[in-house]
């Protein structure tokens, strides 16, 4: 909103000053700030609030170090996390932006979903919280309509330029150009390194080659599935899915603000999407706000983000990735959200199978998701948690290198 106030006053009034709004970087700097303060300016009425409503977290006693302590702690502060993205976003980001519109719609939609179910949980006292089958549906009916808007948007677009010889390339410092309709995405350490969907049912027919959305929406609603719930399942120990969110939202941001600037996307060989580089904003605003939920949410945690926030901010990690084209990266980005949810996946497959063939369930961890295998090792809840962010950090550094390693 104030982008466009701004905007007036500098194309209208020439009123000096006015103009600074017009940079992405100066409004990314405002909207990270703007997130930090008010995570910290409503962190603490609104876990007030919820004390007073006895709006806490119920714990069952599963043996692990510290939990009977963390019995009573506020949940749903994801609404913490919520407010400081969406408040910062509509006061700098342009709104009519197509990117920003899915962004919001995403924050807001899987926002709505963990409401739910952490409102039956904890105020409604209904342990199971909303029904599985549920969750999968909203996560799924999110997926359809960011593949559908992705795939038909007529906004949605790449840049590539007209070489001298009549072929093309999607990043060139020649300034003959047009912006195309191409569903492409990045393939990581190749020189080559563009996928083109469609290429993959190239040979399946004249149908199939014309109608591969409905091939391309079930990638995005698996994407969005998967990271959503990696994060909630990654929601265990105090800091841990917050901190995680922080290092993967600065590095999407990087990604965001090269994929939208046309000399960085050529100098690094990257595609040039248009109109992208509005997303910065949104991911600065991300990382303020996970970081300021983290005042209140690190060891020992005055408040838990519950559904509200992680299911949000997974999902709001595979939007943005699949936006700029870089979905085929996120198992190394949110490698910590993948293995969480595969060290669940393997400890329930394997505890299934011993079952049947020896009649009794055996583990191969000790608890999971992994977080809590190292629990029952011993390992002091913040060790596991820096241990956690630390990695993060090294996938983050890989994932960003590859932007030259090809």
């Amino acid at each position: 909103m104030l982008y466009y106030f701004f905007n007036y006053l500098y194309k209208v009034h020439h009123l000096p000053g006015t103009g600074v709004f017009q940079y992405i970087s100066f409004r990314a700097a405002l909207a990270v700030v703007t997130s930090l303060i008010i995570a910290q300016f409503f962190g603490a009425p609104l876990i007030r609030a919820l004390q007073r409503r006895q709006i806490g977290e119920t714990v069952r006693d599963l043996g692990l170090q510290g939990q009977i302590e963390k019995k009573g702690t506020p949940t749903m502060g994801g609404l913490i996390i919520l407010l400081a993205i969406l408040v910062p976003v509509l006061l700098f980001a342009k709104l009519d932006n197509i990117y920003i519109v899915l962004m919001l719609l995403s924050t807001v939609w899987l926002g709505l979903i963990g409401f739910v179910d952490d409102y039956i949980k904890v105020v409604k006292k209904d342990k199971e919280g909303l029904a599985g089958r549920f969750k999968v549906l909203g996560q799924v009916g999110l997926g359809v309509t960011v593949g559908w808007v992705l795939f038909f948007s007529n906004d949605v677009t790449v840049r590539q330029y007209a070489l001298p010889n009549g072929a093309f390339s999607a990043v060139d410092a020649s300034t003959v150009y047009q912006d195309v309709k191409l569903m492409i995405t990045t393939v990581p350490f190749l020189k080559n390194n563009e996928l083109n969907y469609g290429d993959l049912f190239a040979t399946a027919g004249d149908f199939f080659n014309e109608y591969y959305a409905f091939f391309y929406i079930p990638i995005v609603i698996l994407i969005i599935t998967a990271v959503s719930n990696g994060a909630n399942i990654t929601d265990g120990l105090d800091g841990l899915a917050a901190g995680t969110s922080a290092i993967i939202g600065i590095t999407l941001a990087i990604f965001c603000f090269v994929s939208g600037n046309a000399l960085l996307a050529d100098y690094l060989d990257v595609m040039f999407i248009p109109n992208s580089g509005e997303l910065v904003i949104f991911c600065t605003a991300f990382v303020g706000a996970c970081v300021g939920f983290l005042w209140y949410n690190s060891y020992p945690a005055q408040v838990f983000m519950g559904d509200t926030g992680s299911l949000a901010i997974g999902g709001i990690i595979a939007v943005l990735a699949i936006i700029v084209r870089k979905e085929l990266l996120i198992p190394v980005l949110c490698g910590v959200f993948l293995i969480e949810n595969l060290s669940v996946m393997v400890q329930v497959s394997y505890f299934k199978y011993t079952k049947r063939k020896y009649g009794e369930g055996r583990r191969l961890l000790r608890m999971s998701p992994l977080h809590h295998h190292y629990q029952k090792l011993g390992y002091h809840e913040s060790k596991i948690v820096s241990r956690f962010w630390i990695v993060s950090i090294m996938l983050a550094v890989i994932t960003l290198v590859t932007l030259k390693l090809r």
